[in-house]
């Protein structure tokens, strides 16, 4: 038997042992409950594994094995994300095919994932670029599309020039494109778009039931963003407030009456509305540029060229300067008649409500600095009181608007005393009355863009006949293959790799006539929207999934992966999940009954201090070097830093180096141990070694008591080890509880102390068969955190098979109760003694024993007792003058 943890003796023994015996071979077998664990489909890189990526996968194979050997039939698959543009760019960057390269990386990491010893049923597995698997993800598109939530329209889209190709909102970040950085462009192409607005309450509504970080449930509420408010009508008169225009050309008609709706969510500021925007996009914009003198239509023309090469995070920024241009046309404010000026400004954006403000520059500071750059008249109308008026002018002569959402209205008209609640409803009731409104609810969400103009995406199943219609490939014809090429790389025009091969391009439609196909493919982040669903029946070529199956297994029992993907992954896997839902397909509402983020684990890394002039990328204070260029660095000159482990960075270390170094088992633990799941942690050798001084203690443990552990330990229990039992017990509850709630942390410190407890125990030779159970729980515990190990130690008592075939232990509440607690005992809030007593103790069995104790008695001598207070199990505190 091991006498001290020495991995290479024994971990890859039992990796082979595993694959023999297909040990994770997923069993649907009768009577037993279902536990689905499953982390988030990975993109297989070239960089393949960091311990950073073992953050998430371990935590989840050890809650996987802990429910299996409670006896649950475990579902925990694991496949690869393949098809997008991280794939197709590495395989650019390699001058490779992306097919062939996918399936090596993955190969890679599934190699590592064995090496660590996750227990997935990798006869599960598949890859997002598998034709078995693209049919079905075309199958659901044809789905949506039928339901007309899978549409083409014309859009100013988010152009990344780098990857040449649009992208979704969700994949720009502070006007970058997420992937590579490059500072994206609008432009205006036919795209394809997924209509998840439509789910918009639902997936708000939903979120109620989930068990789910709140963190992560409010950002999906954010991004969703709804807004209870009144759209209402107003009408465009000219410069002398005149509904006729002077116009230069005889193309626009000055009779026709121009209108544009607003929306608001504080209706009860209209009569401080002086002003109203427009966003660039907008399109009365152009009517307004027809009608406008030469030089406004000028300066109109050239702020709506600017304003699109801007990214709508750009145009937001809280403080960025606001800019605009007055039409030098008004708008009448429906409210009090005033004509209020027209103004365009690119922090309005076009696909938020309707594309047009009412600004109250008196109660919102965006529009306060907008106003009195452009000298527009700043008129208050909430007040904490009609009285306290006087407050909110000078708070507008301080330079602020006051942005308050109670007190009552002044400055408008017969609705001037109102609260502010009670004139928002009135208000709004009032314009429906006159037809000129409504009260209404937006969302900030708009609808999912999934066209890319790229060759390595799933191709969408659509056919453009002669006549300009479109129909959806039928189902008989899937999958719509993506053709083998060599050369695959994105043109400067914009268009797909797809459109210039004619074998691929042109095809016939559904009645035999000369069809052109569609030569967008779909993002990556469709064919991640329903992977979990096809791990449920991953062999079934006649249908996505068999429904009997899918009912079986979902919803998925815990989901873990990083927060990074909260409004992009989860977001699109719930809509297609409430899509399916509707069609009848699935049984459930939502994919994700549990869902959990792990911390990232940080690397130390170089950095060299700026020099004078040095110009450096937004959001940095120091330029990174490489670990060899830092030896020549100064200690003035040198910056180190923890973050997040990357191949860019430099500072990954792999689990192959890992392994190599302390052990499979030791990375386990120290990822399980070193800090709460959801933190950020920092690498730390130490750490390792930490991990391999406690493995080697339980193996010392082991192998100190192995001969003299019973295995009829269970009939040959008596009352001479009710302590070892006790801890026994209590441990097993802690590890389990712990385990369940994702506290890997606190569930390795209980072993720890549990190990020095009985480390303490196997000197007394009276207790052998209350040691032989504690030992034989300490291996069965310890087995989903170090399995190999548990394995080892299981076989060195004489045990057969392996520890994830064995019944995981079962605490005994009575014996876990603890028999006797101490008991502090005050005498008016100071501590004068403690006593033992049983934990079962009454109140007042405890308040007899605590005014018993000689220490306190000489402390009440001659005192009135007044009160006295018990906290069970924990303190008396005696009252007494």
């Amino acid at each position: 038997m091991q006498e001290r943890y020495e991995p290479l003796e024994f971990e890859a023994k039992w990796r082979q042992r595993w694959a023999d015996a297909d040990l994770f071979k997923t069993r649907e077998e009768n009577g037993r409950p279902k536990f689905y664990g499953l982390d988030f489909f990975p993109y297989p890189s070239g960089a393949g594994l960091s311990v950073g990526h073992c953050r998430n996968y371990i935590p989840t194979d050890v809650l996987c094995r802990m429910k299996f050997m409670q006896g649950f039939n475990v579902l925990h698959p694991m496949g690869f994300d393949a098809f997008g543009l991280p794939a197709e760019n590495e395989a650019i960057k390699r001058q490779r095919h992306p097919e062939e390269m996918v399936h090596e990386y993955g190969d890679t990491y599934k190699r590592q994932m064995d090496l660590i010893g996750i227990g997935y049923d990798w006869s599960r597995s598949f890859y997002s670029s598998d034709p078995s698997y693209y049919k079905w993800t075309q199958w659901i598109f044809t789905k949506l599309y039928e339901r007309g939530l899978a549409y083409r329209s014309n859009a100013a889209v988010n152009w990344c020039p780098k990857d040449k190709t649009a992208l979704a909102n969700e994949e720009v970040v502070g006007g970058l494109c997420e992937r590579c950085g490059t500072p994206v462009e609008k432009r205006e192409i036919p795209q394809w778009f997924f209509k998840i607005t439509d789910y918009a309450q639902r997936l708000i509504d939903d979120l109620d039931d989930l068990d789910w970080p709140d963190g992560i449930k409010n950002q999906q509420r954010n991004w969703i963003g709804r807004s209870d408010g009144v759209e209402f009508e107003m009408a465009v008169v000219g410069a002398d407030g005149s509904g006729r225009f002077d116009l230069e050309s005889d193309q626009a008609d000055a009779d026709k009456p121009l209108r544009f709706r607003v929306f608001t969510t504080r209706i009860d500021t209209i009569f401080g509305m002086t002003f109203c925007v427009l966003a660039p996009e907008h399109p009365l914009v152009s009517d307004l540029a027809a009608r406008a003198d030469e030089e406004t239509r000028v300066k109109i023309q050239e702020y709506v060229q600017a304003a699109r090469a801007l990214g709508d995070t750009t145009r937001q920024a809280a403080d960025r300067e606001k800019t605009g241009v007055n039409s030098g046309f008004h708008a009448i404010n429906p409210a009090n008649g005033k004509p209020v000026p027209i103004f365009l400004a690119d922090y309005v954006l076009m696909g938020y409500g309707t594309g047009a403000i009412m600004a109250v520059p008196g109660h919102d500071q965006r529009d306060f600095d907008f106003a009195r750059k452009h000298q527009v008249a700043i008129v208050p109308v909430i007040a904490p009181s009609i009285e306290e008026s006087d407050q909110v002018v000078a708070a507008h002569t301080n330079g602020r608007a006051v942005e308050s959402k109670e007190g009552v209205l002044i400055n408008s008209g017969e609705y001037t005393g109102q609260a502010v609640a009670a004139a928002q409803q009135n208000l709004g009731l009032w314009m429906e009355s006159l037809g000129i409104g409504e009260r209404k609810v937006n969302y900030r969400i708009r609808d999912w863009l999934i066209s890319r103009q790229r060759y390595w995406g799933c191709p969408i199943p659509i056919l453009h006949d002669a006549d300009g219609s479109m129909e959806a490939v039928a189902e008989e014809c899937l999958p719509v293959m993506l053709p083998q090429v060599e050369s695959y790389e994105p043109g400067d025009d914009g268009a797909s790799p797809l459109a210039g091969i004619p074998e691929f391009l042109n095809a016939t439609d559904s009645e035999g006539q000369l069809a052109r196909r569609e030569t967008d493919t779909m993002g990556g982040f469709a064919c991640s929207s329903w992977y979990f669903l096809r791990f449920c029946d991953p062999h079934n070529f006649e249908s996505a999934w068999d429904p009997e199956k899918v009912k079986y297994w979902m919803p998925v029992d815990a989901y873990v992966g990083g927060a990074e993907h909260a409004v992009m992954h989860l977001l699109y896997a719930r809509f297609w999940t409430k899509v399916l839902f509707d069609i009848g397909l699935v049984h459930v509402k939502e994919p994700f009954a549990r869902l959990q983020n792990q911390g990232q684990v940080l690397g130390l890394t170089p950095y060299r201090k700026p020099r004078d002039g040095e110009v450096l990328d937004v959001g940095e204070d120091g330029v990174l070097v490489s670990f060899e260029d830092a030896k020549n660095l100064s200690e003035a000159d040198l910056q180190w830093r923890w973050v997040r482990m990357s191949k860019s960075k430099g500072n990954v270390v792999t689990p192959d180096e890992a392994v190599a170094e302390y052990g499979a088992d030791a990375l386990r633990i120290y990822e399980l141990f070193v800090a709460p799941f959801e933190a950020d942690v920092q690498w730390s050798n130490e750490g390792m070694q930490g991990a391999v001084r406690f493995l080697s203690r339980v193996c010392r443990l082991v192998s100190e008591f192995g001969p003299r552990y019973r295995p009829t330990w269970r009939e040959e229990l008596s009352g001479s080890g009710r302590d070892i039992r006790r801890w026994t017990h209590q441990t097993i509850k802690k590890v389990s509880d712990d385990i369940e709630k994702f506290a890997f942390n606190t569930a390795v410190s209980a072993l720890m102390i549990y190990v020095n407890n009985l480390t303490d125990a196997i000197k007394d030779s009276s207790s052998d068969a209350e040691l032989s159970e504690a030992v034989e729980t300490l291996i069965l515990l310890l087995s989903p955190m170090a399995p190999h190990t548990a394995d080892e130690l299981w076989e060195g008592l004489g045990k057969t098979g392996f520890t994830y075939h064995a019944d995981w232990p079962r605490a005994d509440e009575e014996l876990a109760k603890v028999d006797e607690v101490m008991i502090a005992v005050q005498v008016n809030g100071k501590l004068r003694d403690t006593i033992a007593a049983r934990a079962s103790a009454s109140n007042e069995e405890l308040e007899i024993a605590a005014m018993g104790s000689e220490k306190v008695v000489f402390h009440i001598d001659g005192k009135e007792i007044r009160k006295v207070i018990v906290v069970p199990g924990k303190l008396v505190n005696i009252v007494a003058s």
